[in-house]
């Protein structure tokens, strides 16, 4: 392989920093696959066969007493991604020959779509084994009894033996952000059960916007109505918008590209605030926070997909910014205060994909750069002996027992994908859900 080295200075102008140094690629991408097969091999070590590994106490998390092998599932299509084979084909094995979703337990949908229905769809179209399609239907089916609310927006739990749902009081994201995965399910078995449902409770989401154009942060499925009128581009709304948009260049439809160009509308009218993102009232478009955090830096990577590059950039100063205030991003900012609100980080990759995102789409070296800034703060604040473990405080660096799926599906496959060689991933040919599963657009 060609050594790739870029030599750069790149000054940001939001936060005055500066980076300064040679860019080598190749090294870069390396260590990533070596920090992965560190995290992996300590989940291996302590937590083999269940949900999550606990790094500090050296233990395992079960999402809902039983495992549904999320670390596996959600892992996956990264080793094959970094070309681990051995690795790759040892946990292929181990996830046909053990996941079995005939359980008693009640799942959170929308978590269960992103990482493990989005993971196996991926798993399938990467390897072409058809048992992961098989087990995609059967959890797509056992999934379908959320979409029976009034609405047809879903509830937010549904138990996976006996269909029988829960929680009417729900958010966007979790109501709109199902229809790459369904949708996904459908083009492969040929059957648009899942597609039409997913879609009908997109649809709903966006008809009960508010007059002028902005969704709430929580509304009840059976009646309609909103119980939280905040509205933001974080937790709780985020990958609505995100799928609005992708699911247009995913599957050309044009209703959700429709509803995209909307949206965003609205979105930089009532809740862009400078070089940042806020809150705002969804019904009379007033200030309410002036808040961004770990989860709202997903959005230059939209921004940069929908073609407004020039917001993309000054937005990913802004969270370029957030990050150094401690050296490693907290869960929520307040930029007009300047100061942290909520300390937490949970080994999030959102920063980390609208860097891969911009670099994709500009080649400008400063992204490869910023990335490499973001991943040595990383290594150093999130590293353990074992593993890597989420931070309960940003500023004192003190570490929480949580190591949740999505560093291997995400955070760790976004630094790979910025560091490695340009024809790692087509990115113009895919789209990634929002646990950063690739799918290939359908033409």
């Amino acid at each position: 392989m060609r050594r790739i080295v870029f030599a750069l200075c790149v000054v940001c102008v939001i936060c005055g920093s500066s980076f300064a140094q040679e860019v080598n690629r190749q090294k870069l991408a390396t260590e990533v696959k070596t920090e992965f097969l560190h995290a992996w091999d300590g989940y291996k070590k302590y937590a083999w066969g269940h949900d999550d590994l606990k790094p500090l106490s050296k233990t395992y998390h079960d999402w809902y007493g039983q495992s549904l092998l999320m670390t596996p599932v959600d892992a996956l299509d990264t080793m094959i991604i970094m070309d681990l084979q051995d690795e790759a084909a040892t946990t292929k094995r181990y996830i046909l020959a053990n996941l079995s979703f005939d359980k008693d337990i009640e799942v959170q949908n929308f978590e269960i779509t992103i990482r493990l229905l989005g993971g196996l769809l991926t798993n399938y179209q990467l390897t072409g084994d058809r048992r992961f399609l098989k087990l995609a239907e059967d959890l797509g089916n056992r999934l379908l009894p959320v979409f029976n609310s009034p609405t047809g927006m879903p509830y937010r739990y549904v138990n996976l033996k006996t269909g029988k749902t829960r929680d009417p009081i729900s958010n966007p994201a979790e109501t709109g952000t199902l229809l790459i995965e369904f949708g996904t399910l459908s083009k492969f078995t040929g059957k648009p059960v899942y597609y039409n449902k997913a879609k009908r409770a997109l649809v709903a989401t966006f008809n009960h916007r508010s007059k002028i154009g902005l969704v709430g942060e929580w509304i009840n499925v059976e009646t309609g109505e909103w119980t939280n009128t905040d509205s933001h581009i974080s937790g709780a709304i985020d990958s609505y918008y995100e799928y609005l948009l992708k699911c247009w260049l995913l599957f050309g439809d044009r209703d959700c590209k429709r509803m995209w160009e909307e949206s965003i509308v609205a979105i930089n009218k009532y809740l862009a605030d400078g070089s940042w993102y806020g809150h705002a009232d969804m019904d009379t478009g007033a200030r309410r926070a002036t808040t961004y955090g770990a989860l709202d830096a997903f959005f230059p990577a939209v921004l940069a997909l929908s073609g407004d590059l020039n917001r993309a950039r000054h937005l990913q100063e802004s969270s370029l910014s957030m990050w150094d205030v401690a050296g490693i991003e907290p869960e929520e900012y307040d930029y007009r205060a300047r100061k942290i609100t909520s300390p937490g980080y949970p080994l999030r990759p959102e920063i980390v994909e609208s860097t891969y995102y911009l670099y994709q789409f500009t080649k400008e070296p400063r992204y490869l750069a910023m990335g490499e800034h973001l991943w040595h703060d990383f290594v150093r604040n999130c590293r353990t002996d074992d593993a890597y473990a989420a931070l309960k405080n940003v500023t004192t660096k003190e570490k929480s027992d949580s190591m949740q799926s999505f560093l291997f599906a995400e955070t760790f496959k976004y630094f790979y994908l910025l560091f490695a060689p340009p024809h790692t991933v087509d990115f113009r040919n895919v789209i990634f859900n929002t646990e950063a599963h690739p799918i290939k657009k359908f033409k």
